[in-house]
């Protein structure tokens, strides 16, 4: 069981069962600068347990969510994946929910705009509400969207419902698994909602995670691991109805929800039935599908070492690409760090001339690679490594080599571009 006195967030059930415990570590996007190297890092447990009252997966520890994204340094904008994501959804909604210049659109967590800067250039209103201050005043200042820079919950929303500020569509991508008022949060969205208005909601699925061994989603701002199952029951105790459910391959496998305010006699899509007979069949509300979880976590960190090991024993020397908050799970509960790594790349100019947390390494620019040739570079952002090895292509064909650790660590071979090829 876990910790005495922690209850589940979604239903507050004590019957709560550790499924992996990964030990007291630091903040994942806490970047340190060079001054702060010396000073104490604050870690804190991270623990993983299942509601057996339920399903909701999710880990005991809150580290108050102004420690965690008053400043934030990401930025969806610096992958191209996810812009191409976000003005699909955007252009999908406009033209299904035939949106025009009175409608309104809103975006919890809505980052720098990457996914609203395509409504507002159609012409639609748009209100971005993001807590982090740095973020949100690149939204308002470079990208014209109007922002709160704000927490959403409850309050917010009775407020903006009072101001007639309620919207037409709502996103809320890959948030909903940062909240610890799980409640509060989704009788909010319901409140924001016009009646016959549509939530789009994207999280993270629990069941990718477990079968793929992602075990380094796993950090403090994820509270939260979702199923349909739970996320149903969820939506249900707030006036709320899933009407349709698909499941995406972004970020290691997600589930895209369409809510929408409950009505008598609604009819859910076939995916939606489809996917809640799935999880029963899998064993979405068995601690017997989580348990075996820690064993392939064990089995992954083994084979990530003896791989890493073998090539530093030969010499070879290793970076690592992508300053991420997956990333500063694995390396610190498999141990990685300078003895291993000589420095880490990421595209993100917020985290350039940082340190990661709790291993320090170095934060460069991606042209170190380049610069430095280290003969192999470990894939921390394994969930975009279709586009970065793409961007990377000169340093694959320069004789650099990508190590990817999940689910399986292996070394991916170089496919040049079309384009290298017929110039080759």
């Amino acid at each position: 069981m876990s910790g005495d006195g922690f209850h589940c967030r979604a239903c507050a059930s004590a019957e709560l069962h550790t499924i992996l415990d990964l030990g007291q570590t630091p903040l994942a996007n806490n970047l340190l600068t060079e001054s702060q190297l010396t000073e104490p890092e604050p870690r804190f447990p991270l623990v993983l347990t299942f509601c057996a009252a339920c399903s909701l997966v999710q880990i005991t520890e809150t580290v108050p969510p102004e420690i965690l994204f008053a400043h934030y340094l990401y930025f969806s904008s610096f992958s191209d994946a996810m812009l191409t994501h976000a003005r699909g959804i955007a252009q999908r909604m406009m033209r299904e929910r035939k949106l025009h210049g009175s409608s309104r659109v809103i975006e919890i967590a809505s980052n720098e705009g990457y996914l609203l800067q395509y409504y507002r250039q159609a012409g639609v209103p748009v209100l971005g509400i993001e807590p982090a201050t740095n973020i949100a005043a690149v939204a308002r200042d470079e990208r014209g969207i109007r922002m709160l820079n704000e927490f959403f919950g409850l309050e917010l929303a009775e407020r903006l419902a009072c101001q007639d500020e309620r919207a037409d569509v709502v996103h809320a991508n890959n948030v909903l698994a940062h909240v610890a008022d799980l409640n509060g949060f989704v009788a909010g969205l319901r409140l924001l909602l016009k009646d016959d208005g549509v939530a789009v909601i994207e999280v993270p699925y629990v069941k990718d995670m477990i079968d793929r061994v992602e075990f380094d989603t796993i950090y403090h701002e994820h509270l939260s691991y979702f199923s349909l199952t739970a996320l149903k029951q969820l939506c249900a105790r707030h006036g709320l109805a899933i009407a349709d459910a698909e499941q995406l391959p972004i970020h290691g496998g997600s589930l895209r929800l369409f809510l929408r305010p409950a009505q008598r006699g609604q009819r859910r899509s076939e995916n939606v039935s489809r996917l809640l007979r799935e999880e029963k069949e899998w064993g979405v509300n068995r601690l017997s599908f989580y348990q075996a979880f820690g064993g392939s976590v064990e089995r992954l960190k083994v084979d990530l070492l003896n791989l890493l090991h073998d090539l530093k024993s030969r010499g070879q020397r290793i970076a690592a690409y992508g300053c991420s908050a997956k990333g500063s799970t694995l390396l610190n509960y498999f141990g990685i760090g300078r003895e291993t790594l000589d420095f880490v790349v990421d595209r993100s100019t917020a985290k350039q001339g940082l340190y990661t947390p709790g291993t320090h390494l170095p934060v460069y620019g991606p042209e170190k690679l380049l610069e430095q040739m280290p003969e192999c570079a470990l894939l921390l952002t394994w969930n975009f490594a279709e586009e970065i090895l793409e961007q990377q292509a000169e340093y694959q064909r320069r004789g650099g080599r990508f190590i990817i650790p999940i689910p399986q660590p292996r070394v991916a071979q170089f496919a040049p571009p079309a384009a290298l090829e017929a110039c080759s």
